[in-house]
């Protein structure tokens, strides 16, 4: 399910991106938009407007079944969301779909709660592999992105099972991937290695500010007592941003820019809008993932980095680009596992440096509020073990 559902959203979002980047005047109607995916979700899906979020408290505290209607809902929304040119990514639409098609069996099957966990484990290792095509980084992602530090090992093979044959069943339908270079060897060099440390911790700081802002603005966005009339205003603004810094280039995933950051240097402010205005489009309510804008503000920080940072440009961006997403999202086994099978294994010992010194200078923040801290980063904050991130903003 998780496969053919992430197969067909993958097909449709190719055509909404190539029909948007015909029209550029579509972007007008972004504030429309917004109002259509604003009316849906207050009307027809109060219970899911959470997302992501509504999935890992149901992980860790099993309440009710997953609606439904989450799937249409986040399907629409995301499609919208891109067709109008907003800025958003895929990662989320799929581990929300395969997720709730997964908790479906739970009436079929008559399962328990403690097996019910597992089986929403794997639905969003499903989803995340089906949707970029990394059965590995995938099947660790589901066991270790609800619980901050803690991996759950008793879904292990859940995991691998579901994020691998979900990615099968994606490829089987025909639907390929974006491919990215693959990196070549690199000596173990002191300049290299404190390159990496360096660029890593900007990496991460990137994601505390990334998770900081997403989160602030949809404080913002609250005070708006009617929920439609929030991507309204958001939409406004996110349109009148994109037109100033450019609806091809930023808007939509950004695939072409993340292929671009790995052959030169790209301009210092690229990552910076795109940060500016993924967390304005989510924040203020539109629907679709916080990944691959992710991937697109490590590959551009990484590859602006280059002009002051001894190391290859490819490798920069290669690290920015699973770096930034490790210290959002405190996966940095998933990110690492996902370097290796996008870019090769060559540059291995970089790229999980990387994700590592990321995952730790990104801190107690994360775009999913829900994560729980099993294990803190830091001893100065063992304090705040057992909590949820939302509750430490």
């Amino acid at each position: 399910m998780a496969g053919t559902a992430s197969a067909g959203f993958l097909v449709a979002l190719d055509w909404v991106t190539n029909w948007r980047e015909a029209h550029p005047w579509a972007l007008a109607l972004l504030p429309v938009a917004g109002l259509l995916i604003g009316l849906a979700y207050h009307y027809f899906g109060t219970r899911v407007v959470r997302g992501n979020n509504l999935i890992l408290d149901e992980i860790h505290r099993p309440s009710q079944r997953l609606p439904l209607r989450m799937v249409p809902l986040v399907l629409g929304g995301t499609l919208v969301t891109h067709l109008f040119g907003g800025s958003a990514g895929r990662e989320g639409t799929a581990v929300q779909m395969s997720a709730a098609l997964a908790d479906q069996l739970t009436r079929w099957l008559g399962l328990r709660p403690r097996d019910r966990r597992l089986l929403l484990i794997a639905g969003m290792s499903a989803g995340f592999a089906s949707v970029f095509g990394t059965p590995l980084a995938g099947a660790v992602f589901g066991l270790e992105v609800f619980l901050l530090g803690s991996i759950r090992y008793d879904a292990v093979l859940p995991s691998f099972l579901a994020a691998v044959l979900a990615d099968w069943v994606t490829r089987a339908w025909g639907v390929g991937h974006t491919h990215y270079p693959t990196l070549g060897e690199l000596p173990l060099t002191p300049a290299l290695l404190g390159g990496t440390l360096l660029a890593g911790a900007l990496f991460g700081l990137a994601a505390r500010a990334f998770a900081t802002l997403t989160h602030g603005i949809g404080k913002v966005f609250s005070r708006i007592n009617y929920p439609p009339l929030r991507p309204v205003v958001g939409g406004v603004l996110v349109a009148g941003l994109l037109w100033l810094a450019g609806p091809v280039r930023f808007g939509g995933l950004g695939i072409p820019v993340i292929i671009e950051a790995f052959q030169h240097p790209l301009a210092p402010t690229d990552w910076a809008w795109k940060l500016v205005l993924t967390a304005l489009t989510l924040g203020c309510g539109f629907k679709g993932g916080e990944v691959t804008p992710l991937f697109f503000i490590g590959a551009a920080l990484g590859s602006a980095l280059a002009v002051v940072l001894p190391l290859p440009v490819a490798l920069l961006a290669a690290m920015g680009f699973v770096g930034v997403f490790a210290g959002a999202a405190n996966t940095p086994l998933a990110c690492t596992l996902m370097g290796l099978e996008l870019f090769g294994s060559n540059a291995a010992i970089y790229l999980g440096l990387a994700c590592v010194v990321a995952y730790l200078f990104s801190g107690h923040r994360g775009i999913y509020a829900s994560q729980v801290v099993g294990q803190a980063k830091h001893l100065r904050l063992s304090r705040q073990q057992g909590r949820q991130l939302g509750e430490l903003e």
